[in-house]
């Protein structure tokens, strides 16, 4: 076969939707979206340790941060991009409505012990210690700087651990990826400033509740600590704290889309005789093709109102991992129809699995009905 038929062959396999190159995916049709939140603002300072200003310091990083992601193509919003008071679930709307891909929240830590030192990240959960509880309740009080706040929140109280159990569910679905941004991040922070590694934590933060997608709230460091404060507050310290985390945001990416490019990579099809009809449907009736739309360490009740709206639920356990499906299609069209169905409902990352006889097949082989 000469280098025309080649091309010709390529071009054939693209158009029928057997040839799908990820990155121009990426970076045409689907680019990366990161949301920087940037905490506090306006009439909220944020914590005031050593008489610096974390509303200031969060928002200077965080646009350092975004200016270098533009520069990689990636698509930054910020919450806020001056000194402006934002409520929380404005933060958690802004990330939805971009259907974002990460949402990073920015803050500085406080703590009575001028000792304390370190970066950390979290990922909402239940509290685990005295310390993660102490953590979110400071940053969850910014709610009573906000009129009406008791109807927002539905009761919910910053300073009542009971509280916490009701805002994790909704971010169950993305925990797994959220703790592999956090990791990522907690990891850029140790090996490239030889910060203190505080590791990846577990809080009810209320800014992180009603957000679609994983999401992670850092932070810097302790401005009630002496030396630490100072560094964050110089343009030194931002410099080198926006690259550290400007780096593991592109880390993740790169993790992510390794990822998916597993799951969803579709092999060409050596049987090229095949008619389009052949290539389009599962010639035998035992494939099925379902949408994955989550995974995650803990069994969700599949409840439609676990998953946005989304009805005809499957659930599969694989190793420690639950993984989620949505809808049950004979035909291949069928799949990519119910795929956008997914996607329209802020499941950006859904895509297609083949089952035969109830277990996974490959895609290319229950297109073809090898």
């Amino acid at each position: 076969m000469n280098v025309r038929h080649h091309l010709f062959l390529f071009f054939f396999l693209y158009l029928c939707g057997f040839v799908i190159p990820l990155q121009a995916q990426t970076a045409k049709s689907n680019p990366f979206v990161v949301v920087l939140d940037a905490g506090h603002g306006g009439h909220d300072s944020g914590n005031r340790g050593n008489g610096y200003y974390e509303k200031h310091i969060a928002l200077k990083v965080t646009k350092q941060i975004g200016k270098m992601l533009q520069k990689e193509g990636i698509k930054v919003i910020y919450t806020r991009e001056d000194d402006r008071f934002i409520e929380l679930n404005q933060r958690a709307n802004i990330a939805n409505k971009a259907d974002a891909d990460l949402f990073v929240s920015i803050h500085c830590d406080a703590f009575s012990n001028p000792k304390a030192y370190g970066a950390g990240t979290f990922v909402l959960g239940l509290h685990r210690n005295e310390d993660n509880f102490r953590i979110a309740q400071k940053e969850n009080s910014v709610i009573f700087l906000e009129e009406d706040y008791e109807t927002k929140y539905e009761g919910f109280d910053p300073n009542d651990p009971a509280s916490v159990i009701s805002l994790v569910l909704m971010q169950e679905t993305y925990l797994d990826q959220s703790i592999i941004a956090a990791s990522t991040i907690q990891k850029s922070f140790v090996r490239n400033l030889s910060r203190k590694d505080r590791t990846v934590k577990q809080a009810g933060f209320l800014v992180l509740r009603k957000t679609y997608m994983p999401s992670v709230l850092v932070e810097l460091g302790f401005l009630t600590n002496a030396k630490e404060g100072a560094y964050l507050n110089s343009s030194k310290g931002q410099k080198e704290m926006s690259l550290a985390l400007y780096r593991a945001i592109m880390n993740y990416k790169k993790t992510l889309a390794s990822s998916l490019q597993k799951e969803t990579v579709v092999n060409t099809p050596s049987n090229t005789d095949a008619s389009k009809n052949e290539q389009q449907k599962a010639k035998t009736t035992d494939v099925i093709f379902r949408i994955q739309i989550a995974a995650g360490s803990k069994k969700i009740p599949l409840e439609s109102f676990n998953f946005k709206g989304l009805s005809d639920l499957f659930r599969q356990k694989e190793g420690g991992l639950y993984r989620y499906f949505y809808g049950t299609a004979r035909d291949f069209e069928a799949a990519k129809s119910l795929k956008e169905t997914a996607k329209s409902k802020g499941y950006s990352s859904a895509f297609i699995v083949a089952f035969k006889d109830g277990k996974k097949v490959k895609l290319s082989s229950a297109i073809l009905g090898n």
